[in-house]
């Protein structure tokens, strides 16, 4: 499948983007927490929907960053239907990437919001498709220490920032700066209220005050990455030791933090015409065993002590669904890439960890290699095999929470780390 679904070509790549504000205006239930009582109380940054629509001969590829924790594979594909209804182009070619941030309606729940969310991006849509015009582009890798592994054992961290500078083909003005960060988006904890971006409205709003261009803003393989800065009078688990900064400031640090890096590195990228694009998907079926109803005691009782989280409903879910004969749930994980230049998006659904990317990048030898989560929906923490075996929040507390949303009530076997890495990289493009 290498290559195959890649448009080659001298002609320059054409190019459009468009936000709109998804901020609700009014009180919703947000989702993130775990909280009893999850209704917002005012606002304190907009949410945004970005849209760039990317053209290379008939190829056309939609790539939509949402502020948002994810939305359903449902709501996602009902969506990235309508939206390649309007191009004229198969599902496949509408990548959702979501910033994962904690302080966001919950699109379940909230179904007024969710069509109001769904119109305003679809009018983007619309809109961009009027305002395409050549680009040339470039990428590159900064480095910075915005995210800090939540085990503080463990070593492994992705600390690329990927930079994606696009330029106008013939003035070279700057059209837009696509950016990769790898840090979960909950420099805000449980004690806010409020409707927030998180850091990603920070990182907007501070490189294009520098840069005077738009700043899209993705996010990585950030299961196990908690942010470096945080601002909350609670000490959560994921922010526990002495490793992480407590600060009113902590979204502003972050920034900062991406703005130096970035800012040592764009002046040295040279765009060029953009000689390839292409955006398609695989499916690769997953499959979580079931394990006996005394495990899942053990379960709910861990976290219960350790967490705080009552797992009476999925202990019930777990017991019907072994009377009814069930002992392994399947998924088939949708893969997506969006290859354009030198570099690639790889997307899933899960909250994958860091070692995913570190390992795909090594295995694909290319540095503008990203695999990462969030893509098109959000459906739980996908554990590395030394997790799994560890337990805890990542592998089977948080599924006790989300798993009415997951249709899984337990995480993938342990094998299917390797599998779905591996998956990823027998079909990423050269």
């Amino acid at each position: 499948m290498k290559n195959q679904r890649l448009n080659h070509g001298n002609d320059a790549v054409s190019f459009a983007y468009e936000e709109v504000d998804i901020t609700p205006q009014k009180p919703m239930q947000t989702i993130g927490f775990g909280r009893e009582d999850e209704e917002s109380r005012g606002v304190l940054g907009r949410l945004l929907g970005q849209v760039s629509l990317w053209k290379y001969g008939k190829e056309i590829c939609c790539l939509i960053a949402i502020d948002h924790i994810g939305f359903s594979k449902d709501h996602c594909n009902n969506l990235r239907r309508a939206i390649g209804k309007t191009l004229g182009v198969e599902e496949e070619k509408v990548m959702l990437c979501f910033s994962h941030t904690h302080s966001a309606p919950n699109d379940t729940i909230e179904k007024e919001y969710a069509v109001f969310v769904d119109n305003q991006i679809k009018k983007a849509v619309d809109s961009a498709l009027k305002k395409l015009s050549p680009i040339h582009g470039a990428w590159r890798n900064a480095y910075g220490d915005i995210g800090l592994n939540r085990r503080w054992d463990s070593p492994a961290l992705d600390r690329r920032i990927g930079i994606f500078k696009a330029v106008d083909a013939k003035s070279g003005e700057l059209r837009l700066l696509l950016l990769r960060l790898t840090a979960h988006a909950n420099v805000l904890k449980a004690d806010n209220y409020s409707i927030s971006p998180d850091y990603f409205g920070a990182v907007r709003d501070t490189l294009q005050q520098i840069f005077g261009c738009p700043v899209m803003v993705t996010q990585g393989a950030s299961g196990n990455v908690a942010p470096k800065y945080f601002a909350s009078t609670l000490t959560p688990p994921d922010a526990g030791d002495q490793r992480f900064i407590r600060s009113e400031q902590a979204m502003g640090l972050m920034a900062q933090e991406v703005l130096e890096q970035v800012s040592e590195v764009i002046d040295y990228m040279e765009p060029v015409p953009i000689k390839r694009l292409g955006m398609y998907s695989l499916g690769l079926d997953l499959f979580a065993d079931i394990l006996p109803y005394e495990r899942a005691v053990e379960i709910v009782n861990e976290a219960k002590q350790f967490a705080g989280i009552d797992g009476t409903l999925w202990l019930a879910e777990v017991l019907r669904l072994q009377k009814s004969g069930v002992m392994t749930q399947k998924e088939t994980v949708e893969i997506q890439y969006f290859s354009f230049g030198d570099g690639c998006l790889c997307g899933v659904a899960n909250e994958i960890m860091c070692e995913f990317a570190l390992r795909a990048q090594a295995l694909t030898g290319n540095e503008f290699f990203y695999f990462g989560g969030y893509s098109n929906g959000c459906t739980g923490y996908f554990p590395t095999e030394e997790e799994y075996d560890k337990g805890g929040y990542e592998v089977y507390w948080s599924m006790l929470i989300y798993y009415i949303y997951f249709n899984r009530v337990f995480p993938f076997n342990r094998d299917a780390c390797t599998l779905l890495i591996q998956g990823a990289v027998d079909n990423a493009p050269l």
